[in-house]
């Protein structure tokens, strides 16, 4: 099974923490659609033994595209791939761009999976982190998004400056009042670049505390399981049957095609990446040359992206697969490395996978990290 991502990388406007690639200027939105419907044909044979069960538009916003341009780049999905019966198609969308009409609409597409950017539902977050909506637009959008669509994903973000817990708990309790099956919870990070960071460093905006962050993250895990939300991915909540195949797919390592600019692909033993330029993409795709950098994986890359997303994971790390995939001498390393963080009970083994426990969760990333290889032979 593999999936594809599609990258739209327009935005009505720009928020301050994102160092995703997007254009604010929609000038060359029909040629860009168009190059993407056609590299969704050239690179049909990378795919050929492999069927497709999750299609996912991301961005960018891509609930900025018509129906139009959305059911052109899954026709062309269809007719050049091996898709299963009912895949998961999801769309990213603005609660700004969810209208009645527009969600109506949606209906008559194969999309059946809605992921919402609500962020928060209070205006003093949305206007510090300049999103397009407000808070009112965010209730009502979940309104109307849930008399349409049952599968439905939002995206709230903790550890935002002058976000309390008590705030944090409320904007929880406001995503589950309108009966969400997942939720995906990031925590504000201060990106190179970005507005964000350049706010904090004039004294503009108040830095993020990380130990606030891990705050709101255990009041996140504790209200969200006693409500039958399984954590399956440190970001993820999803209630039984209804977790992200595309985000599940991610960190299993299964082989995905990302198109458009930006956009990354994974086919099990190399990385690529389209250049991060509309104009040199939508150029480079018209002469029909794909505009991407590709990185053929070491034995060792493959261990430490196994083990960073593993940890991330209820799945965990398999010792036995790391034994089989990598060598004993990659999973003695393992052991060894993880020996600390057992007896400091933030990872633990169990049925030969090692995983983190409650309190290691918030810190998975930096703990995978300690358990990279490092230049072995």
């Amino acid at each position: 099974m593999a999936g594809i991502y599609i990258h739209i990388p327009f935005c009505k406007q720009a928020c301050h923490y994102c160092d995703f690639h997007f254009s604010t200027s929609l000038k060359k939105k029909d040629e860009l659609i168009q190059c993407l419907a056609k590299e969704i044909v050239l690179r049909k044979d990378e795919l050929r033994n492999e069927t497709i069960e999750t299609i996912y538009f991301g961005g960018g916003t891509p609930s900025l595209l018509t129906i139009d341009e959305l059911e052109l780049l899954i026709d062309g999905v269809y007719k050049n791939y091996n898709v299963v019966t009912n895949p998961e198609i999801t769309l990213e969308a603005n609660p700004d761009d969810l209208t009645p009409k527009h969600l109506n609409a949606l209906t008559n597409t194969p999309i059946n999976r809605l992921s919402i950017g609500i962020q928060s539902f209070f205006q003093r977050d949305l206007k510090l982190m300049n999103r397009a909506h407000n808070a009112d637009e965010a209730k009502t959008c979940l309104s109307l998004a849930t008399q349409y669509f049952d599968n439905i994903s939002v995206d709230l973000i903790y550890g935002i400056p002058g976000l309390s817990n008590e705030e944090w708990i409320e904007n929880i309790e406001t995503a589950l009042s309108y009966n969400i099956q997942h939720i995906s919870c990031y925590a504000l990070t201060v990106e190179p670049k970005t507005a964000l960071e350049t706010f904090i460093k004039k004294g503009i905006v108040e830095n993020v505390d990380d130990a606030l962050a891990q705050d709101q993250f255990n009041l996140l895990v504790q209200k969200l399981e006693a409500e039958g939300f399984i954590n399956y991915e440190l970001s993820n909540f999803g209630k039984p049957n209804y977790f992200s195949k595309n985000n599940s797919a991610y960190w299993q390592g299964k082989p995905y095609l990302g198109i458009g600019p930006s956009a990354h692909s994974f086919d099990g033993d190399s990385r690529s990446w389209n250049i991060r330029n509309n104009s040199k993409y939508i150029k480079s795709i018209q002469q029909y040359i794909l505009p991407m950098e590709t990185e053929v994986l070491t034995v060792t890359d493959k261990y430490n992206e196994y083990i960073m997303t593993g940890l991330r994971t209820i799945w965990g790390v398999s010792l036995r697969k790391v034994e089989t995939e990598f060598g004993k001498n990659y999973k003695d390393y393992l052991l060894r490395q993880s020996e600390i963080y057992i007896n400091q009970h933030l990872l633990y083994i169990e049925d030969s996978k090692i995983l983190t426990t409650k309190r290691g969760k918030f810190l998975s990333d930096g703990i995978a990290s300690s358990l990279f290889k490092i230049n072995l032979s």
